[in-house]
């Protein structure tokens, strides 16, 4: 199990390169991977994504790879018919304004648009090659981080299952007393009723048929099993936000069905202590990945 909170951070350098990997990560309902890299490399931004998404399966995650290069590989181009043109025309306004052209800086022609023409000499393949190892030691360093804060809450969530596996045992215990008390009720309403002179089989026949209608022993036995369900997918499941979230609601169902049938104050409490131990799971599970 993994929290969907994490960070890790690798970085690299040697006498041509500084690159860092920063990963940091957030609670959210599905997966959400922000990827930020320098403009020269944006064309490895699908690599990175896909590498990623093989390894992180929920969460607000942002991903920020940062590349300096100490010996930049570039090609730099004269436009000579631009710098000219360029050239005559500030000369021709200094002339107009009676400003000497003598005082206008070079710095001014070449620094317009189109007069000296970059190219960034880019391998993508040396620059994956390079980013790979880094980028698998931050994801690693970010996965045992995310394993640490799930181990917590793992136990956490098992302890509050434990919780909702005794009031389980609670209502258990308690279903033949429920019926026995809710037989014991409908014959003195019978007897209220009809008098002494009733008919015992067609009354039982009656309780069995109510007795299916309000017993609680089918939401215990359904409960057994959604506990069953939920601890399996918190010991097994590397990824059971969602299907926690899933459970928790079929194990709600239960438990408020059984407060509804409920008219003992034992059983009664039983129910609000599951109650808030669910919740406080539902709450817990929204950090799980």
């Amino acid at each position: 199990m993994k929290s969907m909170t994490g960070y890790g951070y690798k970085e690299y350098s040697d006498e041509n390169y500084f690159l860092s990997v920063e990963i940091k990560s957030w609670n959210s309902r599905f997966l959400d991977l922000s990827v930020y890299l320098p403009s020269f490399l944006g064309r490895l931004e699908k690599q990175i994504r896909e590498k990623c998404s093989t390894l992180i399966f929920r969460g607000k995650v942002d991903l920020s790879i940062k590349l300096k290069e100490k010996n930049t590989d570039i090609t730099v181009s004269v436009d000579e018919n631009a710098a000219k043109a360029y050239s005559d025309a500030i000369k021709s306004i200094a002339k107009s304004l009676d400003f000497p052209s003598e005082n206008i800086p070079l710095s001014l022609v070449v620094n317009q648009e189109g007069v000296l023409n970059v190219q960034k000499n880019t391998d993508f393949e040396k620059y994956m090659e390079m980013i790979d190892p880094i980028l698998s030691a931050a994801l690693e360093e970010f996965s045992r981080d995310r394993e640490r804060e799930g181990e917590n809450l793992k136990i956490d969530l098992l302890e509050k299952l434990d919780k909702i596996q005794e009031s389980e045992n609670i209502f258990k215990a308690w279903i033949p007393k429920m019926e026995s008390v809710f037989k014991e009720n409908l014959e003195n309403r019978f007897k209220e009723l009809l008098g002494e002179n009733y008919d015992e089989q067609r009354v039982l026949t009656e309780i069995a048929a109510m007795l299916v209608k309000y017993t609680i022993n089918e939401e215990v036995v359904r409960l057994q099993s959604h506990i069953d369900a939920l601890k399996a997918e918190i010991q097994t499941n590397p990824c059971p936000g969602r299907k926690i979230d899933f459970i928790c609601q079929e194990m709600n169902r239960e438990i408020n069905t059984i407060g509804s049938k409920n008219q003992f104050l034992e059983v009664g409490q039983a129910v609000i202590n599951a109650k808030d131990a669910l919740e406080n799971i539902r709450e817990q599970a929204k950090n799980v990945e």
